[in-house]
């Protein structure tokens, strides 16, 4: 059972939540581009197991919340703090997956007394990192779409008015996810493009901007998973985040991908429960 309401975050617009409800800690779900934001139902058994309660919403431009021209990954923080807020929630716990890393880690860096732990799989580092390779191993897609996005926005709504899928950014083990325990991905892909692509270009022009903190200001504890084929968001990308973050935990898998690296949520899940 899943409750969904609307949040003001104090200027007028909205911010579609998602929570799962409960008594147990709780664990902030911080949703892939472009995916809506209601939290993984493959993982719910487990949450349930463990005593979690599960909470997430929309990032601005996707479902029912109000699109931001201009917000930056670091305004998850504020946006999940007014959530917060709003359910009586003090501490707790971030879960992202891919564009989902980056905005989990931003609350843990501006929000340290909130948050507990941090879980990242298939997380993405910022753009323009020191020594990192930031295309390195990104499918061809992937590369055009922020290549684009690094021009601006016109360009990149030039780019999302022509664009195609690309089914080659997955790797057979990904397919398999998707057609499999990991199919309802599928489910919360479909909402987010039905009203356009607005989300998707707030987020990927996210990405490749200044993100508005330093993945090494984060000191909660961190745990990355990361699978070697991954090409949407490389390898490179989680290993550059472990060398910043003094606090993270990598863990690789080498024959996973973007999505079939998702099949070890569960044990990422028993991590966190630990800590929170």
């Amino acid at each position: 059972m899943v409750n969904e309401s609307d949040v003001d975050p104090g200027d007028g617009t909205t911010l579609h939540t998602y929570d799962t409800g409960g008594t147990g800690p709780v664990v902030f779900w911080h949703h892939g581009t472009p995916n809506i934001g209601a939290p993984p139902s493959p993982l719910f058994p487990a949450a349930e197991r463990l005593g979690l309660r599960w909470v997430s919403y929309d990032r601005p431009g996707y479902g029912g919340s109000t699109p931001r021209r201009g917000r930056n990954v670091a305004s998850a923080a504020s946006d999940v703090a007014r959530i917060a807020d709003a359910l009586n929630i003090e501490r707790f716990g971030v879960f992202g997956h891919s564009g989902g890393g980056p905005h989990a880690l931003a609350c843990a860096a501006l929000l340290p007394e909130r948050v507990s732990a941090v879980v990242g799989v298939a997380s993405m580092a910022p753009y323009g990192g020191d020594g990192l390779d930031w295309f390195a191993g990104m499918s061809s897609a992937g590369v055009g779409s922020l290549t684009a996005a690094l021009a601006g926005r016109a360009e990149k709504e030039n780019y999302e008015a022509t664009a195609e899928y690309d089914a080659e950014m997955f790797t057979a083990s990904d397919h398999a996810a998707l057609s499999g325990d990991w199919k309802w991905l599928l489910d919360v892909v479909g909402p987010a493009v039905e009203g356009g692509p607005g989300g998707l270009i707030d987020d990927d022009l996210a990405y490749v901007a200044p993100w508005g903190f330093r993945p090494s200001d984060v000191e909660a504890p961190v745990l990355l998973l990361h699978g070697g084929e991954d090409r949407i968001a490389p390898l490179g990308h989680g290993e550059w985040l472990t060398r910043q973050i003094a606090t993270a935990e990598a863990r690789t898998f080498p024959e996973d991908g973007h999505i079939s690296v998702l099949r070890h949520g569960e044990a990422a899940l028993e991590w966190l429960a630990e800590r929170l």
